[in-house]
């Protein structure tokens, strides 16, 4: 009969393991680099619980010398989680941190008690929360890629249409090698399922380029406040809490600011520390569209304690999906949550080119965020001159709507005409005086 511990979690009807008594553990290396400290890592470990209704019943920080190659912990440090599990009746423990297969597999033998580590816990937040096809079919295959090297469990979950991706239950270890050939095989159809994605989107993103608005991205670290600013700058309704990842599927609207009959927005996916590289390449087309912004707004939650942490780590997920932060679109900071700081340290922030304090709640400098952005995506305009039909009124139109007419002047059939515009229209009306042409 075998031995092995049943770790399969009860479920809701849809398949979500929601209310499972948890344990959370952060594994702290003496000789850890993370500019955050423990008690900051540790309460956004307990927040990426929160996100999907775990029932966290406690969260403590658990210091390592040297990691073991075999369980991670020491010896004592396993007994005493096995120990503290059973006292609290958990029936999950979250390791806030990278396990191997083998320090997982063996973790679960030691302890009897189902483990995940934070990327499948970020998985599974993202499996509860795409909605889109495309999102879903995205962490399905940043599930696979992830649970390749960890076959312990059958992947009778494949079928499943609604519902987690199995990180928190199966049905337990059978059936390896077809298991590997339904991995295979399944992953081989997701991307191809993906590539014709993307083809669409690139379609419908070369239709956007010839129109003639520019493209604002929303980026920034997950709770930062973008969906919130999304929602009232473009008065759309995305879902916005204050929970991790509450945005996963990217949303485009259209806005009017200063200057610009319509500008479109972008909300995007929020970033976060130690992100999954198995879901920074499966969203990659996703992110695809802040790589085609003429302007991308970074926004921070300056009222966090790791705010400047949580900035550089979105620095660092932009440059992996190919924003060339020194040539590339230019980036404004969006400094949210002044809403929850002190009068003095509202009067602290520093004064300097390049960032706008601002209120997504309250709209407090929203005004002076929009005039910013006018004045970005105008800031390099110079005067140019075009002969134009006088039976093309839509150019002309455009000219009228998007540019500073200097001077305009009726010769024959032809309207001669000096009009200001910056590098970002000058480009969109070349594109629709050559798709005229056409």
């Amino acid at each position: 009969m075998s031995t092995q511990p049943d770790f399969s979690l009860s479920r809701s009807d849809d398949g979500r393991a929601y209310g499972a008594a948890t344990l959370v553990v952060l594994p702290d290396l003496s000789r850890s680099s993370n500019p955050r400290s423990p008690e900051a890592r540790l309460e956004e470990a307990v927040s990426l619980s929160a996100a999907i209704a775990l029932d966290v019943r406690a969260a403590e920080v658990v210091r390592i010398r040297a990691p073991r190659p075999a369980t991670l912990f020491g010896q004592g440090q396993v007994e005493a989680l096995k120990a503290r599990a059973a006292e609290l009746d958990a029936d999950l423990i979250v390791v806030d941190g990278t396990l191997s297969p083998l320090q997982q597999r063996n973790l679960e033998r030691e302890t009897g008690i189902k483990i995940i580590d934070r990327t499948g816990l970020i998985l599974e937040i993202f499996g509860e929360r795409a909605a889109t096809h495309e999102g879903r079919l995205q962490v399905e295959l940043a599930h696979l890629e992830y649970q390749a090297s960890r076959l312990v469990r059958s992947w009778t979950h494949l079928e499943r249409q609604r519902g987690g991706y199995g990180f928190l239950g199966g049905p337990g270890e059978t059936q390896i090698e077809t298991d590997r050939r339904l991995l295979r095989d399944r992953m081989a159809r997701l991307r191809k399922e993906l590539a014709d994605v993307a083809r669409t989107r690139t379609l419908h993103r070369d239709r956007r380029q010839k129109a003639p608005y520019p493209v604002v991205a929303l980026v920034g670290y997950t709770n930062a406040g973008k969906s919130t600013l999304f929602n009232r700058l473009s008065g759309a309704d995305v879902m916005a809490k204050d929970l991790l990842f509450a945005t996963l599927d990217p949303t485009m609207r259209t806005v009017e600011i200063p200057g610009f009959d319509k500008v479109i927005m972008s909300d995007t996916v929020g970033f976060i520390s130690d992100l999954p590289t198995q879901l920074v390449a499966a969203f990659r087309a996703t992110l695809e569209e802040v790589l085609e912004a003429d302007l991308i707004l970074h926004v921070r939650d300056i009222s966090h304690p790791d705010s400047e942490a949580q900035a550089a780590d979105v620095y660092r997920t932009l440059a992996e999906i190919g924003v060339d932060l020194d040539d590339g679109p230019p980036i404004l900071e969006v400094w949210n949550k002044i809403d929850l700081l002190s009068a003095e340290l509202r009067a602290d922030l520093p004064e300097r080119e390049g960032h706008v304090a601002i209120s997504a709640v309250t709209g407090a400098g929203v005004e002076t965020l929009t005039e910013t952005v006018s004045a970005r995506l105008q800031g390099d305009r110079r005067s140019y001159n075009f002969d134009i039909p006088v039976t093309d009124g839509a150019r002309l139109a455009w000219l009228e709507a998007n540019g500073e007419m200097i001077e305009r002047e009726l010769a024959g059939e032809t309207m001669h005409v000096e009009v200001r515009l910056s590098s970002i229209d000058k480009g969109r009306f070349d594109r629709m005086t050559a798709d005229a042409a056409a």
